[in-house]
């Protein structure tokens, strides 16, 4: 099992990103959670396999549902998070 931690900007907020990234790590079988920043961005961080993680990166990279995605970092880790599922954080 591998960690991400993703920061995705554009226009990425008031649009369901949220909500439609975690159906997306739920079908990829990832735990973990999503929230948006002050700044306007949205921040994820995911568990899973690594093929698995790497295909949610590359779902986001191309702007997902009404998203316009202008750029993600990414920061893979060691740690695990101890999550049981993944949740939409307010």
């Amino acid at each position: 099992m591998s960690l991400v931690k993703i920061h995705i900007f554009g226009l990425v907020q008031g649009i369901f990103l949220r909500r439609d990234i975690s159906q997306k790590a739920k079908e990829l079988g990832a735990v973990g959670y999503v929230c948006n920043l002050d700044d306007g961005s949205v921040y994820v961080e995911a568990q899973a396999e690594r093929s698995k993680l790497q295909e949610m990166i590359k779902w986001l990279k191309n702007s997902p549902g009404r998203s316009e995605v202008k750029e993600v970092k990414i920061e893979w880790d060691d740690d695990k998070i101890g999550a049981t599922g993944f949740e939409i954080r307010y």
